[in-house]
């Protein structure tokens, strides 16, 4: 994809100096990177957010002519770059081992159109489940394609794992419901459901997968897509997101694709990881979605760009309100002492009479 950008990146330098980048100076530079994102089939409100993004990096910032094509390439990478992070992580076998030690299977949905790699994908967790020490039941609860259940018991069986699978038309959510019993009689670690995948329009697909989540509740929800149907993965990513409200993705056939459209694009829409790629098709090509390596097969040498992850930002706690200290008692007045009687004065004493004198 970057290797388009370059004219652009040159025609821009052959006109600027040193000097603050206004929006008249990269309008080829985002028209060419507007078109190269559509070639790599990337979602329309993919490309005018990282055009946006972009644009608002570039315009007053100071650079030198020689450093144009660096700067705006370090800067791309970097915008991608925090797309990915702002989608989060999800750690598969933390959330096994969580379940484990509440003594219940963990169990995964698997969804996505006919075609794309679905059911190998599903054989392919199982195969990395398996080899994680992690005891796993299949439901084959795609009752309408035909072949459907064979090609799901011919993976139990190369891999020994136990299939739990009835009739073609029958309930796919009373088969769901039976593999988690077995998964709960047997303590068995994971369950990994599979489902119909007509297509994404269907009414009585995201119906029949609304009640298979209604009676069994699974733990993690992965869509399955085509790396190489490009924009046709993204529309399918959004319409069983808005039903189903997937955890995750596994992209499929990316050993095959270069231009990475589909993973920037689901990421963006539906705000949930690409968890892990197809690579081939032995049960071990199945590799965790790794960045940096993205970046690498997209822009080449990431050079001394440093890939830094951002965390999402978590919410501050709100601070419990302090007890409102509760007010001291006034203290009771003390009681006024009673003033002491005053002494009654003492009478004065009579005069003694006079004796009369005696006479001469």
């Amino acid at each position: 994809m970057f290797d388009k950008l370059r004219s652009a990146f040159s025609n821009a330098a052959k006109s600027l100096g040193e000097k603050e980048l206004n929006e008249k100076d990269i309008e080829d530079i985002l028209f060419e990177l507007e078109i190269s994102l559509l070639e790599s089939d990337v979602a329309t409100e993919v490309i005018d957010s990282i055009k946006s993004d972009l644009k608002e990096k570039l315009i007053g910032s100071k650079v030198d002519k020689k450093e144009i094509e660096k700067f705006v390439k370090d800067s791309l990478i970097s915008i991608i770059s925090t797309l990915f992070d702002e989608a989060g992580e999800y750690d598969l076998f933390e959330k096994i081992n969580e379940k484990k030690k509440q003594g219940q299977p963990f169990l995964v949905l698997f969804v996505g159109i006919n075609g794309t790699g679905k059911t190998t994908s599903l054989a392919k967790v199982a195969h990395m489940l398996k080899e994680a020490k992690y005891s796993v039941v299949i439901a084959a609860a795609d009752t309408f394609r035909a072949g459907a259940i064979e090609q799901l018991r011919e993976h139990a069986n190369r891999l020994n794992l136990k299939l739990v699978a009835q009739n073609y038309n029958s309930d796919p959510a009373a088969v769901a419901r039976d593999a988690v019993l077995y998964a709960k009689s047997h303590k068995t670690d994971v369950v990994l459901i599979d489902t119909a995948g007509r297509m994404q329009t269907s009414e009585n697909l995201m119906q029949q997968i609304a009640k298979i989540t209604k009676v069994v509740n699974p733990d993690m929800k992965i869509f399955v897509g085509d790396s190489l149907a490009g924009n046709d993965t993204v529309n399918q990513a959004r319409e069983f997101h808005e039903h189903v409200k997937f955890d995750g993705s596994i992209l499929t056939k990316s050993d095959a694709d270069a231009r990475g459209g589909a993973a920037l694009s689901i990421v963006k829409v539906t705000s949930t990881p690409v968890l892990y790629v197809g690579v081939g098709q032995e049960y071990s090509d199945l590799k965790p979605f790794d960045k940096k390596l993205f970046l690498e097969t997209v822009f080449g040498s990431l050079g001394d760009v440093t890939i830094t992850k951002t965390e999402k930002p978590e919410p501050e706690p709100t601070p419990e309100p302090e007890p409102t200290p509760e007010p001291e008692p006034t203290p009771e007045p003390e009681p006024t002492p009673e003033p002491e009687p005053t002494p009654e004065p003492e009478p004065t004493p009579e005069p003694e009479p006079t004796p009369e004198p005696e006479p001469t």
